[in-house]
């Protein structure tokens, strides 16, 4: 592995989001110095948090999984993340409701998901449920080591055995082809393969090995952490100042000065220059490139993934149908990722995900009052409407979002809404994320494992860049994988890898029966 050649004693780390607290606290278990410095007033990045009256509001990811990777960051510095964050597994993980007015909770312990997929769809699904499962933990354990968790140098790292193990389970297959093989009911297959989204791919498209997250999803467990997600990012802030690292907040990086082929000074807006021995970027790859000066050549221009909208609704009342995480699905499919990727139009028949936090935390709302978060997807800026046309194709987009819900069982939540926050893709390019998209660069293949960005750059020893631009992608479990293997290109230390079987981490186990239940906000 190719590391950071000379001192390395101090290390700047540009952004406070996921991957960049990740990094920090594993570079501080590796005895370096740290000055993680943060454009905004606290830590977060994607996942911020705003106050709308009473209701706080996570800005950005909602589902929790393979939390030991953030225990992971926590154990680099002598840590726990059960110190700091309580952790709730999510049962079930998700509630999926159909066009067909029929509805399947996802429960990701086998022995239940059997038992539902057998109400569901009946016998046959249900043992196909269980060869699918079978499938999914081999084709974790076959990707982790050598394809994930793992910094690539060239792409003749790929030639290994576990490459061959992939391939043997049809990981170089189309996803929704591999998840037919194991369902035909065609509600099921969406609740295995809707998670190519994420990836930015259709699950047409898609390669069979995505089906990783869907493992993630559906196997390894979903959880929340009390005080909402943005109470991870909090906590690994105060892991890390605990550890020594100085924290810089509303500090934003406008150059870096060079010399003889390294950084040898962070500049800020402000003009305080802080000297460092190296530097982690981990913001917005399209910001990491202006500071650098330049971007690295590619053969075809990077694609980005889908974008959203996203109402985030503080209201009167619930619905009790809802779960914790709720998918909504139209009847409409391959049209649908169609439209978000190749002809750029607004969903004619939304797939919606619905977040209600309260459902396990009523202190995000005022008493009696509940937390809805709703997420369409839509088309990136690249490819649908500009970030401008959002102006005035927002507030007719939220009011047809609006009427959807309530078409699809929320009646009456127009008028239940108190306070109310819609973020387009105006919002997201307005915040910096190029093609108007919060969730980066695509994973077609051309754009995953060591066809990606990578982390480190050319013409300058010293840089190393993490975030779901880089290595290993876009979702809250890569992003903390990135900071760790950011950190390992400074150190160029021996580190732990991510377990191949997923510890449980320490959990309160809660129930998920419903319950009756903008500024930066630094609680």
């Amino acid at each position: 592995m190719r590391t950071v050649p000379g001192p390395t004693d101090h290390v700047v780390v540009v952004g406070a989001g996921l991957s960049g607290l990740a990094c920090a606290l594993h570079l501080l278990g590796a005895g370096r110095r740290v000055t993680l410095v943060e454009r905004d007033a606290g830590p977060g990045g994607r996942a911020g948090r705003v106050r709308l009256g009473g209701y706080r509001v996570d800005t950005g990811p909602t589902v929790l999984t393979m939390p030991h990777l953030a225990d992971e960051a926590f154990a680099a510095v002598g840590d726990r993340l059960d110190r700091h964050v309580e952790l709730v597994a999510l049962h079930p993980a998700y509630r999926a409701g159909f066009a067909d007015g029929t509805r399947l909770d996802v429960h990701t312990d086998g022995e239940a998901m059997e038992a539902e997929v057998r109400r569901f769809a009946g016998p046959a699904e249900a043992a196909g449920y269980r060869r699918l499962r079978e499938w999914l933990e081999r084709l974790y354990r076959a990707q982790m080591r050598r394809f994930i968790d793992t910094n690539f140098d060239s792409p003749f790292q790929l030639v290994h055995s576990d490459l061959a193990r992939l391939a043997a389970l049809g990981g170089f297959g189309r996803l929704d082809g591999r998840i037919g093989r194991f369902l035909s009911d065609d509600r099921l297959r969406r609740v295995f393969s809707f998670q190519a989204l994420y990836a930015g791919v259709a699950p047409a498209r898609a390669l069979a090995a995505y089906a990783v997250i869907a493992y993630m999803d559906t196997v390894a467990g979903v959880w929340f952490p009390k005080g909402g997600m943005h109470a991870l990012p909090r906590a690994m802030a105060d892991a890390a100042a605990g550890a020594g690292a100085e924290l810089r907040w509303s500090a934003e990086v406008s150059a870096l000065e060079r010399a003889s082929g390294r950084v040898r000074a962070v500049r800020l807006a402000s003009g305080e220059r802080i000297p460092c021995d190296a530097v982690v970027l981990t913001c917005e790859l399209s910001t990491a490139h202006r500071l650098l000066g330049r971007a690295p050549r590619r053969p075809v221009p990077l694609r980005h993934s889908p974008s959203a909208v996203v109402l985030h609704a503080g209201t009167d009342r619930t619905w009790p149908h809802l779960a914790h995480h709720t998918l909504s699905f139209g009847a409409a499919w391959e049209r649908t990722f169609d439209e978000l990727t190749r002809s750029g139009a607004l969903m004619s028949d939304p797939s919606l995900l619905i977040t209600r936090p309260t459902a396990h935390d009523a202190s995000l709302a005022p008493p009696g009052r509940h937390l809805h978060y709703v997420l369409a997807p839509c088309p990136n800026t690249a490819v649908g409407p500009s970030a401008a046309a959002w102006r005035d194709l927002g507030p007719r987009y939220r009011d047809s979002l609006v009427a959807e819900l309530e078409r699809r069982g929320l009646d009456g939540f127009a008028d239940s809404v108190e306070e109310e926050l819609l973020v387009t893709p105006l919002d997201w390019t307005a915040q910096g994320h190029a093609a108007g998209s919060p969730f980066s660069v695509s994973h077609t293949f051309a754009q995953t494992g060591p066809f990606r960005p990578r982390n480190l750059v050319r013409g300058l020893d010293n840089v190393v860049l993490a975030g779901c631009g880089t290595t290993p992608g876009v979702g809250v479990p890569t992003v903390l994988i990135s900071g760790k293997l950011a950190a390992a290109r400074v150190t160029g230390g021996a580190r732990r890898r991510s377990p191949v079987s997923r510890p449980r981490p320490a959990v309160q186990e809660r129930p998920t029966a419903p319950t009756g239940a903008g500024a930066h906000d630094p609680s």
